[in-house]
């Protein structure tokens, strides 16, 4: 009988292989039905547990605190503005009917009212390129042309901790740690480098020796490969 593969016992989900869920939900306020817009002060700037974000906790005029992705440039002690009535500065936060086109955005909500979804990472930022009646086209960083509601809301600038990708590992260990970090299984061993019963793709002179192509509804264990692919073989050119 064979072993219990890494991949049958990740796909039970035990705590070996799930994040912790001890960080802080950052997304923005809900607005005041009587108020066209908030100020607020920034009290501090941390990193938060299982993401690569720096945050920063807000006090807002009403005494409540708010979780907000930190702009590129903000400081301690820094007031910002929220709402449609906010001025075009760095870490305010506006409707995109308020911005202008071309304009640095990021923390974008896909629907109004959702706090925020869209370009979150770290150093990263979208473009107004259009608008029309109803929505705003917004160039993503992958350069994806995406049309978002007016009413949506979106960070003025680009989110803090660029540059961080360029800081190389250096060793193992410290690749170690940042996977551990988040429940990563680190290292990995390819799956064509071990034995039969160790991996589907095993023995066979290292090579998979069978198309890599599985189920979308394949148990783990056998799920590996190119799930549920589209298209297999080599791309012909013309």
């Amino acid at each position: 009988m064979g072993r219990r593969l890494i991949q049958q016992r990740r796909g039970k989900a035990s705590h070996t292989f799930l994040a912790r869920k001890d960080g802080v939900t950052a997304r923005y306020a809900p607005m005041p039905k009587d108020k066209q817009g908030l100020r607020g002060q920034v009290l501090s700037l941390f990193k938060d547990s299982g993401r690569m974000n720096i945050l920063a906790d807000v006090l807002l005029e009403n005494n409540l605190h708010s979780y907000m992705v930190a702009a590129e440039g903000i400081s301690v002690g820094q007031k910002i503005e929220l709402g449609k009535k906010a001025s075009l500065g760095i870490g305010n936060v506006l409707v995109l009917n308020e911005i202008p086109e071309g304009c640095p955005i990021f923390n974008i909500e896909h629907v109004s009212g959702d706090g925020g979804v869209l370009v979150k990472g770290t150093g990263l930022y979208a473009l107004i390129v259009s608008k029309d009646n109803n929505y705003a086209f917004v160039k993503m960083p992958s350069g994806k042309i995406k049309q978002v509601s007016l009413d949506c809301r979106a960070t003025i600038g680009c989110a803090a901790g660029g540059g961080r990708t360029d800081k190389p590992m250096i060793k193992a260990g410290t690749a170690f740690h940042k996977a551990k970090a988040r429940k990563k299984w680190f290292p990995t061993v390819r799956g064509v480098k071990m034995n039969v019963l160790d991996h589907p793709f095993g023995g066979s002179a290292h090579h998979a020796g069978k198309s890599k192509s599985t189920s979308r509804n394949a148990p783990p264990g056998r799920k590996v490969g190119a799930i549920a692919s589209k298209r297999t073989g080599r791309i012909k050119k013309n």
